[in-house]
């Protein structure tokens, strides 16, 4: 199905690094032409350049703190200025946050919300409607495996994205029948930049060693799940049967592993 999004406008938020550098190699190969939106100005025109000369795509860019509550407002008006047509919509922005609840400050919890959920949300609205009003489009939305169950050591970061996955698999069933899809991405440990912001660093545990993905894969896994309109999908074997278990065994034997696969948070 890339003939879908060939010669389309996709943007990818928290594009400067991590899963967003590889959605937007996944996109392009399927020549699709990229919005890149994250903080980091400099990673953003290295990325662009790269894939403009690698694909022959058009790339646009555009540096922004999404954690802003004007800020979606502000890159939706900001894509009808410049011409572009989203159809295509990666909400990837996020972070999490590693550690016992009480021991992370309020403002961090608070910015981790505003970003994951809040902006997520607002940015689907604004851009879903649009897609609707042409009578096609894709969106998808990064959520988490620990979305499956409460997670001890990461627990508001899994609340936002059980969150986001509910938000997500409830959008993909009542936008039935408008040529519009979404598609929840719920990833495992994978090797990014992730860890190093949520405060946990190199102290993984070994189920994170053992069962982390590299990038690349959860991303083609994640725009082949979108282009072909599925609901949800968890990346890897390990994964879907971990995701399959939370659901089976009592919440609170789910939520017992759970905090031991993620590590004292104390």
């Amino acid at each position: 199905m890339s003939h879908a999004i060939e010669g389309k406008w996709a943007l990818v938020t928290g594009a400067s690094s991590g899963l967003g550098v590889h959605f937007g190699h996944e996109l392009a190969r399927r020549k699709a032409n990229l919005v890149l939106v994250a903080r980091r100005e400099d990673r953003l025109r290295e990325l662009a350049d790269e894939l403009r000369a690698k694909h022959e795509v058009e790339t646009d860019i555009v540096p922004m703190d999404l954690g802003t509550d004007d800020a979606p407002l502000a890159l939706h008006r900001l894509m009808g200025e410049r011409g572009h047509d989203i159809d295509v919509l990666v909400n990837n922005a996020g972070f999490g946050l590693h550690g016992a609840d009480r021991t992370i400050a309020w403002d961090r919890v608070r910015a981790m919300i505003q970003l994951d959920i809040v902006t997520l949300v607002h940015l689907t609205r604004l851009f879903r409607d649009d897609m609707i009003a042409r009578g096609r489009g894709r969106i998808l939305q990064v959520a988490s495996i620990g979305a499956y169950q409460p997670c001890p050591n990461y627990a508001a970061y899994a609340a936002a994205k059980a969150f986001v996955a509910s938000y997500g698999e409830a959008l993909a069933h009542e936008l039935h029948g408008t040529g519009v899809s979404c598609t929840v991405l719920s990833p495992g440990v994978t090797a990014t930049e992730f860890f190093d912001a949520s405060g946990q660093g190199d102290r993984l545990t070994t189920f994170q060693r053992r069962s982390m993905m590299q990038p690349e894969d959860v991303a083609r896994i994640g725009i082949e799940a979108m282009l072909a309109g599925r609901p949800a999908v968890v990346p890897g074997f390990m994964n879907t049967l971990n995701a399959w278990m939370a659901r089976v065994i009592p919440r609170r034997m789910a939520t017992a592993i759970a905090g031991k696969s993620t590590g004292t948070g104390a």
